[in-house]
């Protein structure tokens, strides 16, 4: 489990406690204040960038990567905000330490989209995947926060379809319950210097739409998880939406579903996209990286 390294965390959790918070902004300057990630972490010069096929969004090749096995990756938010300008960098260190291409797409963000936009386009990106011969075992799917419940969701709406279920799933803090019902969102509000149950409020709400929040393809905690494909859950200890996570993982097992949950003691909200910064995000995309390549081996 992560090494603890004194003084890495608390750096960042105090420089982004001196950051503005996103209730005090549009939604569109929150999208630019985002995006300013590839700036402070830009896309290694060995990473292959090209465009996806049929969709906004890019497709990361690391070196040497497998040709008969993909990940699809999809970025957190809150729905709202991301892109892969954001996030380029976690995507590309992931295929990186799974030695395999990265299909990371663009898909339409609320308000302007709200669900099911974003399932719709996550599941395109899946069927473009199997449609290129990559069998439904070679394909992990995996997301950050918002895109750790979107992961859920394109799995459930891809069993509710018919489609073959992906090898396995990757819900890095996943967003699972956009009604804010865990006890964490308070409990653990003083040390979660990223997330705040106002800002939660704000995009679900604004990604809920005219739709009821509890709603199993909004909020995968509420759904019948029965025959999904393993899962690997990771969650820091420190983070607000701890709760989904704990509460989840509860749910898949009590289904049937092989889950394993991982707890990082101290870690904030999806710390591995700091992994340039921070020794714990990069042990945990290399466990990630070791995780895919089992699960497609």
């Amino acid at each position: 489990m992560a090494e603890k390294v004194p003084g890495e965390i608390d750096k960042i959790a105090a420089y982004l406690r001196t950051l503005p918070s996103y209730s005090s902004m549009t939604v569109e300057e929150c999208r630019a204040a985002y995006d300013k990630a590839e700036l402070a972490y830009p896309l290694p010069p060995d990473i292959r960038s090209e465009p996806l096929a049929g969709q906004p969004g890019e497709r990361l090749t690391p070196p040497e990567a497998r040709k008969d096995a993909a990940i699809l990756y999809l970025h957190g938010g809150g729905y709202a905000i991301g892109s892969t300008r954001s996030h380029r960098h976690m995507a590309a260190d992931i295929g990186r330490a799974a030695g395999l291409s990265v299909s990371l797409p663009d898909y339409r963000l609320a308000p302007e989209h709200p669900h099911p936009a974003a399932v719709d386009d996550a599941l395109k990106a899946y069927g473009a995947l199997l449609q290129s011969g990559i069998a439904a075992n070679r394909i992990v799917i995996g997301g950050d926060s918002a895109g750790g419940g979107l992961t859920v969701a394109t799995m459930l709406a891809a069993r509710n379809q018919g489609l073959p279920l992906p090898a396995a799933g990757v819900l890095l803090s996943p967003w699972l319950d956009l009604a804010g019902t865990g006890a964490s969102l308070e409990s653990l509000k003083a040390r979660d210097p990223l997330v705040t149950a106002e800002d939660l409020h704000r995009w679900g709400k604004a990604y809920a739409g005219t739709r009821d929040i509890r709603d199993p393809l909004i909020s995968p905690l509420y759904a019948d998880l029965k025959g999904l494909p393993p899962l690997l859950i990771q969650v820091g200890g420190d983070e607000v939406l701890l709760d989904d996570s704990l509460r989840f993982a509860r749910a898949a097992i009590g289904a049937g579903v092989e889950a394993h949950l991982e707890v990082w003691p101290r870690m904030i909200h999806v710390w591995p996209w700091f992994a340039r910064r921070l020794t714990a995000g990069r042990q945990a995309i290399e466990r990630i990286g070791q995780y895919i390549r089992a699960k497609t081996a």
